[in-house]
């Protein structure tokens, strides 16, 4: 039963006939004692909240009902419904224990998915992790390793895969978090629909709207043609927004309006566009601090983390290094029809031992630079050291080499390095001692699986 609390008889008999028509149990109460008195006697699947009652508009008493809710029964998911002009009652609900949030007037699609979407995960229960089980399951054929940490995740993003629940993806750069949302949208009932990926990090300021909404003809001076946008090409299927912590505060708000209300106009254009997507997010940022430090909308925050799956680094899971390596190999021994390429046991073991900073990203570019620059196709530890300067695996020295003792790419790597440290990882600071672009900079620290914290 699914219990909706709103004192205008309007508001509940619409949504109960949304519900209904759906095959749900519909209860309503007009409220808040109506509301105590049945969950005294009933326990409902899920409860939608109005936080506005017609005798308060600050929403305090709907506030105050839904933390009695809790102290009832915590377990109850909680779907606020509240005015776009007071979502930052929402956003204080969602810290009292909410799941979502709704603004009025509500999108009756997007409603549901946000019902569907919870009651599907309040009902299952987590299973212990096994590869084999989980690979008859579901397609993780990208995502390699057995360590226990990526099991667990591998669990979860399977069991959340069938839902429509927006996703945060966060860790280190070169976990993977780009594998990971591929997966959940091979594993989702959107799997035969688009993904598209946006890297928000690579994408200016004044750009936004017309990379992820399109424009129309003329909507600016280059404008010379209709461009369709990142959401439309992503109807019905996924769009995966990369560096969500890099995005600006101005365009945080207009991406969290189509977010809410799946709706958008392209540049220039004043005929709104409804698309159906799913949501996934990832970032190598703390976005908990960034709303603390007021650089991160937290209306935006709670929207797009519903579910949040946290990747851990290659070093907290060292024991994946050498499965990695070999499946590396594997591959290039066709990518560069080698077929008798091989890692030596001494070779695994060894870069088991590696810090790797840049996680599976650097390990990738460590195992293909050797292979590249070897001979021979048993590859020995030897083979790596004569190969990658080992001071490129930590942190960089203060005094370089000397001339000769690097190739230039081993020599850019490590100027990186020095120019990071020496600027504190200001990456315009970075970009300006070196003599290039801010995003110059940032394909050549995706290049060296370098880790870094783009600046606010």
């Amino acid at each position: 039963m699914i219990l909706i609390v709103d004192d205008d008889l309007a508001i509940r008999t619409s949504l109960a006939l949304l519900l209904k028509k759906e095959g749900f149990s519909v209860r309503g109460a007009a409220s808040p004692e109506d509301t105590i008195e049945i969950l005294q006697r009933e326990t409902p699947e899920l409860i939608l909240l109005d936080l506005n009652f017609s005798i308060e508009t600050s929403g305090d008493e709907g506030m105050d009902l839904l933390q009695r809710i809790k102290k009832i029964n915590a377990a109850i998911p909680v779907i606020l419904i509240t005015g776009w002009g007071t979502i930052d009652l929402a956003v204080k609900g969602m810290k009292e224990g909410a799941r979502d949030f709704i603004t009025k007037p509500w999108q009756n699609d997007y409603l549901l998915q946000s019902v569907k979407t919870i009651l599907n995960l309040s009902k299952q229960i987590p299973q212990s992790a096994n590869r084999r089980k989980l690979e008859q399951t579901y397609h993780f054929e990208n995502i390699v390793g057995d360590d226990p940490k990526l099991l667990e995740i591998l669990e979860t993003i399977g069991r959340i895969s069938a839902t429509d629940a927006p996703v945060l993806v966060t860790g280190e750069s070169g976990t993977g978090k780009e594998l990971i949302a591929e997966a959940i949208h091979t594993n989702s009932k959107r799997k035969s629909k688009p993904f598209v990926k946006v890297n928000l990090g690579g994408i200016s300021s004044t750009l936004f709207e017309s990379e992820l909404f399109g424009h129309v003809k003329g909507a600016f001076t280059d404008a010379k043609a209709d461009r369709i946008g990142r959401f439309e090409m992503a109807h019905q299927g996924t769009i995966f927004l990369d560096e969500i912590g890099e995005l600006d505060f101005s365009n945080q708000v207009k991406l969290l309006r189509v977010l809410q209300e799946r709706t958008f106009e392209p540049l220039g254009s004043s005929k709104s566009i409804k698309v159906d997507v799913r949501i996934i997010c990832a970032t190598n940022r703390n976005l908990e601090e960034m709303v603390a430090d007021g650089s991160f909308r937290e209306d935006l925050f709670y929207r797009i983390n519903l579910i949040t799956v946290k990747l851990p680094a290659l070093r907290e899971r060292a024991g994946d290094i050498p499965v990695l390596a070999e499946f590396f190999v594997n591959n290039l021994k066709i990518i560069y029809q080698r077929p008798e390429l091989k890692l030596s046991h001494q070779a695994l073991k060894w870069l088991k031992t590696l810090t790797l900073q840049g996680n599976i990203r650097q390990l990738k570019n460590i195992v293909e630079r050797t292979v590249l620059l070897s001979v021979d196709d048993m590859l020995d530890v030897e083979d790596f050291k004569k190969n990658i300067n080992e001071n490129s695996l930590s942190s960089a020295k203060s005094v370089l080499p000397e001339v000769g003792t690097l190739t230039l790419e081993e020599m850019e790597y490590q100027m990186i390095i020095r120019a990071m440290e020496f600027h504190q990882h200001k990456i315009s600071k970075v970009a300006r001692s070196l003599g290039i672009t801010r995003f110059a900079l940032y394909r050549r620290l995706e290049k060296f699986g370098i880790s870094y914290e783009s600046e606010s």
